[in-house]
């Protein structure tokens, strides 16, 4: 679609002698309307024709051109129609180059914390990173996958004091982060946060106790995060998190003195960042304790030196906005332009009955008992509708984890969700099984065959719905990758789903005749399609359900 588009501007250009970009065409919302429009209002300012009467003069200078029909003027609008046969020639003629080598992008992604469970809420950063990270490398970039765990801080004191004080050495080793988050919570609320603060003291310090512990919690979270990604798909180029950044910060210190930015504030030292309109940004506390922005800074400066990235994103959620803006204005006025190149790839919260999830408060969803309760349900669904299925429980997994995935990823990340244990696990619907089942039914309907598209066919009414959903999809794709939204391909993915079934419905698509091998064609092409898109949302596309 791209490529005719291109083709149209360029003639309405050379013809009516102004710039006419692609962008301003649009996609009519009723297929009746035609299958591109042009407005003509913002040429009209332009040129100082009325609207419509620049749609007349669309109307004329386009009929020349091969792969459009007929053209529609309603009011400003030139409504286009293309030649469908011409136009269903040139989408199967044309060839796709991979694109490669277009820089390197580092993704902080996921990013839990040690020794408390992966919630749901966890869920958000995690497949939205790794669906951004597959749309980069789909577009020839090379991407670095960073898990920055949360290992260290003030809450390893807590949870040091707190399994000193009641922790049962067999129970934390029989289920882990269970019996750790329950210690968590109890300290919270009978705990001595002075313990606390006195043990963390100690781990800063290198007590080898508290050394010892901080690293079994590590040991047994990062075993039981891998069981999680597993289930996901996702895998990561580095697992350094915020204690690896220990030695490095005081370099970071030492240039901002260097640079005369320091000041200080009620005995704390910050980075003043007025010019910004931006409050201070807060380097060390009054006791000497490094925080969040100064670990983020030594962060960015090794990954600058270690992978010079092209692009720096950040997949974290929308409350942390402010922190990013602050980070890249301390980099700007260390003379670090790269800075401009780092993204807040901001998200909203997973709340659970309207209400922020809290681990502190015990208020979680585990992300593990919903991907194990998905996936039976989805065994159950298997058994009573294709008992005989082969590897079911593959499949049932592919599917369960498939529907948590998509449930999240069809929304504007931007946006809060509430969780839902019903929603999520709906396998009808606007749903991942429901696409998934999609694919399945395009796989069964050419894995047995042989076929070619062959030019100069008439087209049917149900392949066309499809074929101008499938001519979008780069641009689909395109746009995605702009706005670092995978809910636009999930949304479009949907759509092809829905005008491949009211086309298996309508035709009869395997019937011997002159049209078969064209039939078979589009269906190999949604297939491929809606396989793409799966991958690129994280999400396992089985040939049997």
């Amino acid at each position: 679609m791209n490529l005719l588009k291109e083709e149209i501007a360029n003639v309405l250009s050379s013809e009516l002698s102004v710039p006419i970009p692609s962008q301003l065409f649009e996609y009519p919302k009723q297929p009746i309307h035609g299958d591109l429009s042009i407005p003509c209002f913002t040429l009209a300012k332009e040129l100082k024709i009325s609207p419509h009467d620049i749609a007349l003069r669309v109307q004329t200078i386009l009929t020349a051109v091969t792969s459009i029909d007929h053209v529609d003027v309603v009011g400003g609008y030139a409504n286009l129609h293309f030649n469908r046969t011409t136009f269903a020639d040139l989408l199967f003629s044309k060839t796709n180059e991979k694109v490669t080598n277009q820089g390197t992008v580092t993704i902080d992604m996921s990013s839990p914390n040690i020794a408390k469970p992966f919630s749901m809420g966890h869920l958000r950063s995690t497949v939205i990173g790794e669906s951004i990270a597959r749309l980069y490398e789909q577009h020839g970039y090379t991407v670095v996958r960073i898990n920055h765990i949360g290992d260290w801080g003030t809450q390893f004191g807590k949870l040091i004091a707190a399994y000193k004080q009641w922790g049962v050495k067999e129970e934390v080793e029989t289920a882990p982060i269970q019996e750790l988050l329950k210690l968590y919570v109890r300290f919270h609320k009978e705990g001595d946060e002075a313990k606390g603060r006195r043990w963390f003291y100690e781990l800063e310090q290198g007590n080898a106790e508290a050394l010892n512990l901080w690293k079994w919690f590590k040991t047994v979270s990062l075993s039981s995060f891998q069981d999680i990604y597993s289930k996901l798909g996702v895998t990561f180029d580095s697992y350094d998190g915020e204690s690896f950044y220990n030695d490095k910060m005081h370099a970071v210190i030492e240039e901002l003195e260097s640079h005369n930015l320091l000041e200080q504030s009620d005995g704390a030292q910050v980075v003043s960042l007025d010019h910004e309109n931006l409050s201070p940004c807060l380097i060390r506390k009054s006791d000497g304790a490094t925080l969040y922005a100064t670990r983020d800074l030594a962060a960015a400066m090794y990954r600058k030196q270690t992978y010079d990235f092209t692009r720096s994103l950040y997949v974290v959620g929308n409350e942390q906005a402010l922190h990013f803006k602050q980070l890249k204005a301390v980099l700007r006025k260390l003379g670090y332009d790269w800075s401009e190149h780092m993204e807040h790839i901001s998200f909203g919260m997973m709340r659970l009955e309207g209400k922020k999830m809290s681990t502190r408060k015990g208020s979680v969803v585990y992300l593990e008992n919903v991907l194990s309760e998905a996936t039976a349900l989805a065994e159950e669904y298997m058994q009573e509708k294709n008992p005989s299925l082969p590897n079911r429980k593959e499949v049932a997994r592919q599917v369960g984890v498939g529907a948590i995935i998509f449930n999240d990823l069809k929304n504007d990340r931007r946006n809060d969700i509430d969780f839902s244990l019903e929603d999520t696990l709906r396998f009808e619907g606007e749903t991942g099984p429901y696409v998934q089942y999609t694919h399945v039914r395009t796989y069964s309907l050419i894995r047995e065959q042989t076929f070619m598209w062959q030019d100069g066919q008439a087209v049917e009414d149900g392949a066309w719905e499809c074929l101008i959903i499938l001519s979008k999809f780069e641009e689909t794709i395109a746009r995605a990758l702009d706005s670092h939204d995978p809910s636009l391909v999930a949304r479009y993915v949907l759509l092809l789903a829905q005008a491949f079934n009211r086309y298996y419905s309508q035709s009869h698509i395997l019937k011997d005749d002159d049209n078969l091998q064209n039939r078979l064609s589009i269906v190999d092409a949604i297939n491929v399609a809606i396989k793409e898109c799966l991958y690129l949302l994280v999400i396992e596309a089985p040939k049997k359900m």
